[in-house]
């Protein structure tokens, strides 16, 4: 049952990750006109790096959360 749900969980954070990703279609972002950089990214960093970062912060609390879940034995 533990591997059935860690299964889930990786495909769910798969499919997430697929899905955010998907508008760059595999390429890199344009790079903004000088003067016009974006305050809330690191710089260097593409445009939506904190979005995607904070879906993977979530995503692996996901995974951790699943699996403190199938560990207890609350539901045995």
């Amino acid at each position: 049952m533990r591997s059935a749900r860690a299964a889930a969980v990786s495909a769910a954070l798969l499919v997430g990750l697929t899905t955010g990703c998907a508008g760059h279609a595999g390429t890199a972002p344009k790079a903004a006109p000088s003067g016009s950089a974006s305050s809330a990214a690191p710089s260097g960093s593409p445009s939506g790096y904190a979005d995607m970062q904070k879906k993977v912060d979530a995503a692996e609390s996901a995974v951790a959360a699943a699996d403190r879940d199938a560990a207890s034995d609350d539901d045995r």
